[in-house]
């Protein structure tokens, strides 16, 4: 008869109460993330396929936003990866227009989201009326992403830390 050891049987334990927590998680350590990522909040499964600790970005685009008000603010157009600290830095929301026509673009730093696993939804922190006055930009006008003190800028309107400098 085969027995399970005693580690075992605590990490499967371990990964139960994680699966069912919704307070969010570093992968590994089961620590809350706090500004390394994105927090992860809802039903999580670890029992098959990569995600939520690990995806394709491409199949967070096209996510819903929403605020805490429950109020819809757009979707994920873009994930933006600083390539050289191998980091993801921005993703870009779609906000206002109709059919993609007239949308807004906004930078938004990666650890001002909350994934909500269990919705497929990110959540943003920020009032309606806030996106619609933050420094925004259009499809044929991006801004230099990679200009430090427009980054800082842009981590400081969403209360971000700036994920260079952890």
């Amino acid at each position: 008869m085969h027995t399970k050891s005693t580690s075992t049987r605590l990490g499967e334990e371990m990964g139960e109460r994680m699966a069912t927590s919704s307070e969010p998680v570093k992968p590994a350590t089961g620590q809350p993330t706090g500004q390394e990522g994105v927090d992860i909040v809802g039903a999580r499964d670890f029992s098959s396929g990569p995600g939520p600790e690990i995806m394709a970005a491409d199949t967070l685009e096209g996510d819903t936003v929403v605020n805490r008000q429950g109020e819809t603010l757009g979707e994920i157009e873009h994930i933006m990866i600083d390539v050289p600290r191998g980091r993801v830095a921005y993703a870009v929301l779609s906000f206002g227009g109709i059919l993609g026509i007239g949308d807004k673009l906004f930078a938004i730093p990666w650890s001002a989201f909350t994934l909500d696993a269990g919705n497929h939804t990110f959540i943003l922190d920020v009032p309606e009326q806030r996106l619609r006055d933050a420094p925004g930009f259009d499809k044929d006008h991006w801004p230099a992403m990679a200009d430090e003190r427009w980054a800082s800028e842009v981590h400081s309107y969403y209360h971000a830390r700036p994920y260079w400098g952890q």
